[in-house]
């Protein structure tokens, strides 16, 4: 029969006092950390940033058949903070996979675009991409994100949260 707590040494008592401090701030990390992961589908950017949105969102984009403009974007990122000396090489290696008529993953920009992305190609800077990375970050927080939100992949991150 349990007689209470008075009944314990005082050694047990005070171990149960410092676990039930530890539980209550776990539990309080926890729940920040929730909160946290909850605000990942609040908007693009701060999906783009998170990386279990990122994945959500790439499954939903893969399932659509329209990757291209998140690896554009985040091809675009890693090219921003290449190495000058490394620029040409990315920038060459974006354009014929993205921008380039015949690309196997090309985006869908305007002209106007493609031909200032074109003459920039033999001497491109760290800027060189930003126009059309926003073109397309657009892009996709107008049509693709709104889409994200309604679907099972989103709802299946949510859950994993």
């Amino acid at each position: 029969m349990c007689k209470g707590l008075s009944y314990l040494p005082s050694s047990c008592l005070e171990k149960a006092k410092g676990m039930r401090v530890k539980l209550s701030h776990l539990a309080e990390i926890h729940h920040k950390q929730r909160v946290q992961d909850g605000k990942i589908l609040q908007d693009l950017e701060t999906l783009l940033g998170s990386k279990i949105g990122l994945q959500a969102f790439r499954g939903f984009l893969r399932s659509e058949f329209s990757e291209e403009n998140l690896e554009f974007w985040l091809a675009c990122e890693d090219y921003r903070v290449s190495p000058s000396n490394m620029q040409k090489t990315k920038a060459s290696s974006i354009y014929n996979q993205f921008i380039n008529p015949d690309a196997p993953l090309e985006v869908n920009l305007d002209a106007e675009t493609r031909e200032a992305l074109l003459s920039m190609m033999d001497s491109p800077c760290a800027d060189t991409f930003n126009l059309a990375q926003q073109r397309i970050y657009s892009l996709m927080a107008k049509d693709s994100f709104p889409r994200f939100l309604r679907s099972h992949h989103c709802a299946e991150a949510i859950k994993a949260y």
